[in-house]
């Protein structure tokens, strides 16, 4: 019986899809353990949300009870169903990553939560219950340099010599019109550079992605600033082993896992300054973090880096360092363990 029922809800693959995969990598070696609901990339198979509740009826070996460790609002709904309702014996562990407060409904299912675990000091200001901040982590194993960035960029098939992206969903929060600005400013400078938009735009949001496509038109850059949609999570290494820079310059962002998958991969970031990018780049070691909504700085420092190629290489050199060293997979892994021992040797 499962001493850790790890729970995803969401059908699409999300960064909290991502970031609890990569956990779940490394605890299937620590933890008798299940996953709830879909599947995620090189994951066990899941069991269905029923035949959860149905295994958490009696408490596992060696344990008082299960732990369900939840990071979405149904799944803290279902889990405490399960054990207000249904009476299970399990303690429901959240992860939070907003930086800022949440609306009503989500409050009050934080509020009945037995740990929380916050990705931030920010973070942990804005929830109760929290027993830890613990970052998130990128698998190293996962995403890694390869031998020639030259190479692994041609071989996407994208055009150019080199390669710049932003990857998430196509939508204002994200500020995927501030990248396409900031692209077409840098761009005509750069003329063996191509820049990636990675990400689906939702179905409200297709207007806007049609409208930054007509931008890029009227700048004459459809050949260089391509719209390549969602990538399965299987092709992301890649991506990231043939990028030169990450950029990512959202509105908001409570944490943020592509500059550190970036980062793993030898590619340094300029973002803006929103998630936890300040304390992923060193002080300007492996990223540079530019103010909300400028673009003007977004492109200067792009274009910096990319004429001064020994400058870049020694930010790709600290970025793979910096991923290893701070933000690795297998540190967060660590602190969630330690939440979850807590809780069974102490209630």
């Amino acid at each position: 019986m499962p001493e850790l029922f790890v729970t995803n809800f969401n059908r699409n693959f999300t960064g909290v899809s991502a970031t609890a995969a990569g956990v779940l990598g490394v605890q299937q070696a620590q933890f008798d353990l299940a996953l709830v609901g879909e599947p995620l990339p090189n994951c066990p198979d899941p069991i269905s949300r029923k035949a959860a509740i149905a295994a958490s009826k009696m408490p596992p070996n060696r344990r008082p009870f299960a732990i369900w460790h939840v990071r979405r609002n149904p799944e803290m709904r279902v889990a405490i169903w399960a054990r207000d309702v249904l009476r299970r014996p399990i303690k429901i562990v959240f992860t939070s990553a907003a930086q800022r407060y949440h609306s009503v409904y989500p409050r009050w299912l934080i509020s009945r939560m037995d740990a929380v675990i916050a990705t931030t000091p920010e973070a942990a200001k804005y929830v109760p219950h929290v027993k830890a901040v613990v970052p998130h982590g990128v698998d190293v194993k996962r995403f890694s340099a390869g031998q020639d960035r030259a190479s692994d960029w041609a071989a996407l098939g994208y055009g150019g010599k080199f390669g710049l992206a932003t990857v998430g969903r196509v939508r204002p929060e994200k500020g995927t019109d501030l990248f396409v600005d900031t692209m077409i400013a840098a761009l005509p400078d750069q003329p063996d550079a191509v820049a990636l938009v990675v990400g689906r735009a939702a179905r409200e949001h297709r207007g806007f992605e049609q409208g930054l496509r007509d931008r890029v038109a009227a700048a004459g850059l459809s050949d260089r600033i391509l719209f390549v949609g969602e990538l399965p999570p299987e092709k992301l290494p890649a991506l990231m082993r043939g990028l030169s820079l990450l950029v990512a310059l959202p509105r908001y962002e409570g944490y943020g896992m592509t500059p550190l998958e970036a980062m793993a991969s030898g590619a340094p970031f300029v973002a803006s300054d929103a998630g936890y990018y300040r304390a992923f780049s060193g002080d300007g070691a492996a990223g540079i973090v530019v103010p909300q909504e400028d673009t003007r700085a977004a492109a200067t420092a792009i274009t910096d880096l990319l004429n001064a190629p020994a400058r870049l290489a020694q930010m790709s050199a600290t970025a793979i360092a910096r991923a290893r060293s701070d933000y690795s997979v297998l540190r967060e892994a660590e602190g969630i363990a330690n939440v979850y021992e807590a809780l069974w040797q102490h209630g």
